[in-house]
């Protein structure tokens, strides 16, 4: 499934090289913003859409006009193969 569905131009309006951690989510125009099918009723979720360049943006789902933290392709990675290497279960235990 390809999940990147955006148009180049329209993601940054010309402006590539203003892409910063932090910046306002809805800054990042055209992306496609992907939550985990697990994400519960009330969309409580982290949400991710990969940028041109291989880049990935990630964001709260529950504030969707905050800040957008963006990630090198080599860090979201990491933290997946840690993810699936069950690294991070303790954050969620009981």
């Amino acid at each position: 499934m390809d999940h990147d569905v955006y148009d180049v131009d329209d993601v940054y309006d010309g402006m590539a090289d203003d892409v910063y951690n932090g910046m306002a989510a809805t800054a990042l125009n055209g992306v496609a913003w992907q939550k985990s099918r697990h994400s519960n009723s009330q969309g409580s979720c982290v949400e991710f859409a990969r940028l041109p360049g291989g880049d990935v943006a990630v964001r709260n789902s529950r504030f969707p006009e905050g800040p957008a933290l963006v990630y090198t392709r080599a860090e979201i990675e990491a933290m997946l193969l840690g993810i699936k290497d069950g690294e991070f279960d303790h954050l969620i235990a009981g």
